[in-house]
């Protein structure tokens, strides 16, 4: 009886084997005119140019990990179906992509297709999609003559089988990615802005952790063009990853344009310090940006209006919470613990100290839909990244050992209703959904 269940599995798994080749098939016929492509000749200052787009791409962050060599992979990313590790993108020729031409780099960049096969969606070839011909060339001159080969093996992905087959990913792609095609600046556009959006639906992939992902796990909207979730905020793990859009509390319309460059190019500026997963953003990408560059995004994302949801709220400053915290009453809930824990650093009035510890009142991670982030901060702590700007590293402690579930509840409702801030409340409960899968910095 096994057999009559296992046989007709069996042919349909080979029925969709095949149609997941016959798919990929027509991806690379989709890249087939480009198979001419030829690589210029290196010289200095082009592979000085693909280096800076490399880390616009932020590609150290996923693809050099510590103990190993540069760009040699073996980061892992949780996913729905197991553990998927980076590759190694060095020139090796064993180990790396030392047998790609220029095409060849072009279509896993572009396309998300590798030596036949697909490649997971963890790497953001939906992003680079509208990677420039020129760009594409720099980036593989800068791999080819500026990283040095590593004979590193490949990490064996945590993937159960039948879950390894990559057919499925050919249907992914052919559904959801973008058409690969360079990037055209809208007609009559300011040059500044349209080299702003390049950067951020592009090799910036801000939109992978900035926008909302469906049950596919593809990204809601893919660039501006797509609707207002586009950079609305998403949940990324235990961190959530606020707007980048003009409008309310949550968002940064309160940031002014120097305050966006400074965050970008040091991690701070007078409203906020980076954390989680932007401070490797911080560090391995957007400190390397020119200044132009750095401005060109800020003035994009300040023509991203009218955000969908929440965003419209207002924020203003209000003085009560911190009067009573200051004359000693803690009767609001979550006051003692914030007295006890937190004033310290970010003060009774909620304001910290610029660019050491950031302010909570009118924050807009703290006034984001959800509190992952405050949770996940308080939970296990976090640590100001480091930069040739901003060489004093600040760290706060992991309160999980001390305070619990019902104890972080009530200080992050307490700052999230606090100093004219309004956000929603969190529960123990959420709390300790938290607590399970956080990993303290540093480890």
């Amino acid at each position: 009886m096994r057999w009559k269940v296992v046989i007709p599995i069996l042919v349909l798994a080979g029925l969709c084997g095949l149609l997941g080749m016959m798919g990929t098939a027509f991806i690379l016929d989709r890249t087939a005119g480009e198979k001419d492509l030829s690589a210029p000749a290196p010289d200095t200052t082009l592979i000085a140019r693909g280096e800076y787009l490399a880390r616009l791409g932020d590609c150290a962050a996923c693809h050099s990990v510590s103990g190993r060599a540069a760009y040699s992979g073996g980061l892992r990313f949780a996913s729905p179906i197991g553990g998927v590790y980076s590759t190694n993108i060095t020139f090796d020729p064993e180990n790396g992509i030392g047998r790609f031409t220029l095409a060849d780099f072009d279509r896993a960049l572009r396309f998300g297709v590798a030596e036949g096969h697909s490649l997971y969606p963890a790497m953001p070839f939906p992003s680079y999609a509208n990677t420039k011909p020129e760009d594409v060339a720099a980036l593989y001159v800068y791999f080819k003559y500026g990283v040095p080969p590593a004979a590193t093996p490949n990490v064996e992905n945590d993937i159960p089988f039948p879950l390894t087959m990559r057919w499925p990913l050919t249907f992914w792609r052919l559904l959801f990615a973008p058409r690969a095609e360079p990037f055209i600046a809208r007609a009559g556009i300011d040059p500044m802005i349209a080299r702003g959006a390049y950067l951020v639906e592009g090799l910036g992939h801000c939109g992978e952790c900035h926008t909302p992902r469906n049950l596919a796990l593809q990204v809601r909207a893919q660039r501006a063009s797509d609707g207002a979730i586009f950079l609305s905020g998403a949940l990324v793990d235990t961190y959530f990853a606020p707007s980048l859009r003009q409008g309310g509390a949550d968002t940064l319309g309160d940031w002014t344009e120097r305050d966006i460059v400074d965050f970008l190019m040091t991690g701070a500026n007078s409203g906020g310090i980076a954390f989680g997963s932007m401070t490797d953003v911080i560090v391995h990408s957007t400190q390397y940006m020119t200044r132009d560059d750095a401005l060109a995004i800020t003035k994009y994302l300040r023509t991203l209006s009218d955000p969908a949801g929440p965003s419209t709220r207002s924020y203003a400053y209000n003085n009560r919470d911190h009067l009573a915290l200051k004359s000693g009453d803690a009767s609001k809930t979550g006051a003692r613990v914030y007295i006890d824990n937190c004033a310290a650093c970010h003060r009774t009035d909620g304001l910290g100290y610029e660019r050491v510890f950031p302010r909570l009142a009118g924050n807009p991670v703290v006034e984001a839909p959800n509190a992952a982030s405050l949770i996940s901060v308080v939970l296990a702590g976090s640590q100001t990244p480091r930069t040739p700007k901003t060489p004093a590293q600040f760290s706060m402690p992991a309160f999980a050992w001390r305070l619990n579930d019902q104890d972080v509840a009530d200080v992050v409702n307490f700052i999230r209703s606090s100093w004219g801030n309004s956000a929603s409340k969190t529960s123990a409960a959420d709390v300790a959904d938290f607590r399970k899968t956080l990993v303290p910095f540093g480890h």
